[in-house]
């Protein structure tokens, strides 16, 4: 029987996940924290050389990874903003496939809730 992935574990699959929407998009890494609870867990910069960092966020289904902590993230823009870094989002669903409320496994299907990268707006306020 295949063993429920732990919080780091699944941590690793989102950041997975979020790093191959990354460089489909042409993003070059500049570095990369997988730690849990340490961000960003991605610095990149564009094709114009303009940084941008990635904090990567995984729920378990059924909660929404839309959601986020409003106050904490208003103070990574003013951290991002200090560096003239741009902050994207990245929120990353992971459930069981067969069962609601059930861990996801190790080597086994399992739901994929992620709409892609939202841009968080450093300029407001």
């Amino acid at each position: 029987m295949s063993k429920p992935l732990n919080k780091q574990e699944l941590h690793n699959l989102a950041m997975n996940i979020v790093g191959e929407d990354l460089e489909e998009q042409g993003y070059e890494f500049v570095a990369i924290n997988s730690q849990l609870k340490r961000n960003p867990q991605y610095v990149c910069v564009d094709k114009n050389a303009q940084y941008y960092f990635v904090i990567v966020k995984v729920f378990l289904l059924p909660a929404s990874p839309e959601d986020y902590d409003v106050v904490w993230m208003e103070t990574f823009r003013e951290h991002a903003r200090s560096k003239d870094a741009k902050v994207l989002y990245a929120g990353v669903g992971l459930g069981n496939k067969d069962v609601t409320g059930d861990p996801v496994y190790l080597n086994q299907p399992y739901l994929l809730d992620y709409t892609g990268l939202q841009l968080l707006d450093v300029d407001m306020n």
